[in-house]
């Protein structure tokens, strides 16, 4: 692994972080985690948290980034809850949507002042989402108000296929969703608003004002989202070896897609002259 290994030489002005497989695997903090996290903040530079998952509000996670020892403010986590409503309101403040979706998305709408129908005569966008609530009443609407009142579009919050969970397993995610209802209508989804498209740093980005993009960098397990997205977006990639990408994945891209950064835990985002500093060994990373 050692050969792979592309380690920092510098700090950067701002940290963008995804969460699962990159901060935590579950309910555990992965090694490195909490000092890295830590001696940012105490150093003043800003951090952030970016996750794909629509099924919870950005308050859940910073409740649970907090109660595993990292305090973490709302403000300070997007998700594709944050980046769809951002999105509509930036493009289509007026419409009328059908959300199929869960709780935290339905909510944020609401509170955005968006009117929910399930009227497909009413409804001007489709948005897909991550629904383990998914039946065939909501493929109708879905189906009759795209392709039989020829009246609304589809948008998605996010591409995922499936979502992992720890020990292999996983579930059915939004894109098999967006799936069933391309192959239903005819029609092709509009818009995705989740990684690996750049405006969820955009969204991220615009809570810090004077930092230019091209100064931080995205952090994350998943060479297809996390490493796409930053460099689309002219943003420093790193990738960790913590969750889904392997140093073979690493090797096999094409110089211009590869990640600048490659780290097999994520301390060695602070250079190893901060570390001798700071006194840290691998062994004290918890």
């Amino acid at each position: 692994m050692a050969g792979v290994l592309r380690l920092p030489d510098r700090l950067f002005d701002a940290y963008v972080f995804d969460l699962d497989g990159t901060v935590y695997l579950g309910d555990r903090l992965l090694p490195g985690v909490a000092r890295t996290i830590a001696e940012l903040r105490r150093r003043k530079i800003p951090v952030r948290f970016l996750s794909n998952n629509p099924t919870k509000d950005p308050e859940q996670y910073a409740a649970k980034l907090t109660a595993l020892g990292l305090p973490t403010e709302v403000e300070d986590v997007a998700n594709t809850v944050v980046t769809t409503v951002a999105w509509l309101r930036a493009h289509h403040p007026d419409a009328v949507v059908f959300p199929i979706s869960e709780q935290p998305l339905k909510r944020a709408l609401a509170r955005a002042g968006f009117r929910i129908s399930e009227d497909p005569a009413q409804i001007d966008i489709v948005i897909a989402s991550y629904d383990r609530g998914f039946d065939y009443r909501k493929l109708q609407i879905a189906f009759d108000a795209i392709w039989f009142h020829r009246r609304a579009f589809l948008i998605q919050t996010n591409p995922d296929r499936f979502c992992p969970f720890p020990g292999g397993r996983g579930e059915p995610d939004c894109a098999a969703i967006t799936a069933a209802i391309e192959a239903c209508t005819g029609a092709s989804c509009r818009c995705s608003l989740g990684k690996p498209d750049p405006i969820m740093l955009e969204t991220v980005m615009a809570t810090l004002p004077g930092i230019a993009i091209e100064r931080s960098v995205m952090v994350g397990d998943r060479l297809q989202t996390d490493v796409a997205m930053a460099r689309d977006a002219d943003m420093v990639s790193a990738v960790v070896l913590t969750g889904e990408a392997t140093a073979e994945g690493v090797a096999a891209l094409a110089p211009d897609r590869a990640p600048q950064l490659v780290l097999d835990r994520i301390d060695r985002l602070l250079p190893a002259r901060l570390w001798a500093e700071l006194g840290w060994s691998d062994r004290d990373a918890g």
